[in-house]
């Protein structure tokens, strides 16, 4: 199956695309497993399944059984990374996809869009909220309202260093590039979740960064960091985009977060 090229361009918003292999990511990346988001140009054409997946959109049922597999809020849809063994849940107009999707954004100046940063499994909200073709190469790109997923922190020492790492990189990559400096940094908090995982959150947003392109906008993301059983540092970062009427509300970001849980079923 035949894959969307990710475009090059001046465009700043967060790419979502699917790739054959997730080993290619990996390698391109330097990362092992299903790689997290990095950071694009500008948003790739509308992704599609990754090869031998039947579908973009994957029902919750079909992700496997157990308790971790079941939404823990009534009414929501689970996401699991079967790669990693960390499941959460979202609200019911959210798009799960396959455990073999993998999103990234790229630096825009880097002509390879080599990934800055990304993350598997992601579960998208409005995946078409805005389309655009700001390069007019007559290839429109799709912008997501919102997305989440998760992903393996090889590099990093501690889950903090991972929460503040990971959740700046997604800023600056979705919203604020070229600037680091509309980059705004909140608090390192500890954070446990309602299934007893205990880690670091981060957030971060873009402040004045919304440019010229049709979809550019302002964005806020949130990373939770921890260490699995296994002593890997994990992470699950929401983005999205801000100052619109539909943003996703912190409350509910916070209710995604509250539902992150280990599956026990990771390698």
């Amino acid at each position: 199956m035949s894959q969307p090229k990710p475009p090059r361009g001046s465009g700043r918003t967060a790419a979502v695309v699917a790739v054959v292999a997730a080993a290619v990511v990996a390698a391109a990346a330097g990362v092992t497993g299903y790689l997290v988001l990095g950071i694009y140009d500008k948003p790739a054409p509308r992704p599609g399944p990754a090869a031998g997946d039947a579908s973009p959109s994957v029902p919750p049922d079909d992700r496997g059984a157990g308790t971790a597999h079941r939404p823990v809020i009534p009414g929501w849809k689970t996401v699991v990374n079967t790669k990693r063994g960390i499941a959460f849940d979202v609200p019911p107009e959210w798009a799960p996809k396959a455990a073999s999707w993998v999103s990234w954004v790229s630096d825009r100046k880097d002509p390879e869009d080599t990934p800055l940063i990304g993350f598997a499994a992601p579960a998208m909200l409005k995946e078409q909220w805005c389309r655009s073709d700001d390069d007019r190469d007559g290839v429109p790109e799709d912008t997501p309202l919102a997305s989440a997923g998760s992903r393996n922190e090889k590099d990093a020492r501690t889950p903090e260093e991972a929460a503040r790492k990971s959740v700046e990189l997604w800023v600056f990559g979705a919203y604020a590039q070229p600037d680091r400096s509309k980059v705004k940094l909140g608090a390192l908090m500890p954070y446990t979740t309602a299934s007893g995982l205990k880690g670091t959150v981060a957030t971060a947003s873009s402040s004045g960064a919304s440019g010229p392109g049709k979809c550019d906008t302002d964005g806020t993301a949130t990373t939770f960091a921890f260490t699995s059983p296994k002593g890997d540092i994990l992470s699950w970062t929401f983005l999205g985009v801000t100052g619109v009427p539909d943003q996703v509300p912190d409350d509910t970001v916070r209710r995604i977060l509250g539902t992150v849980r280990l599956t026990g079923e990771s390698p």
